[in-house]
């Protein structure tokens, strides 16, 4: 099993899409370096010998900041949005899409479930 950048590649996937279980690793980003070690798109991750494994870790070590490095980065993007208080920095802070999404209906996975109670009778006196 190819371990690179602290991540467990799966097996039986082709390296060109296991690749992308790195995070901060696309497909693109993967094409390009699987083309600058001389490895094939096509290869399983168990038919990998140690050599091109060596290869891709070093490229991907030199080239692109991946798993802490591209968090720590995006993280600090997204707090420089909320600092400089534009509008994508306040809707990262109210919790709203950022993408003049249109937030009436839908937008559930960012402001949350819906909290009513039906057919709640008002106490009397």
């Amino acid at each position: 099993m190819a371990r690179i950048a602290g991540v467990d590649l799966p097996k039986n996937k082709r390296v060109e899409i296991a690749l992308t279980y790195i995070y901060g690793i696309g497909l693109s980003t993967s094409q390009s370096i699987l083309s600058k070690a001389n490895v094939s798109f096509d290869v399983r991750c168990k038919d990998l010998e140690d050599s091109d494994v060596m290869t891709i870790r070093e490229i991907i070590d030199e080239e692109y900041p991946v798993e802490g490095a591209a968090k720590r980065v995006e993280s600090l993007n997204i707090k420089r949005l909320m600092e400089v208080n534009c509008i994508r920095g306040r809707r990262h802070r109210a919790g709203l899409p950022l993408r003049g999404q249109r937030t009436r209906t839908n937008a559930r996975t960012r402001r949350g479930s819906k909290k009513t109670v039906a057919g709640k009778k008002k106490v009397g006196k």
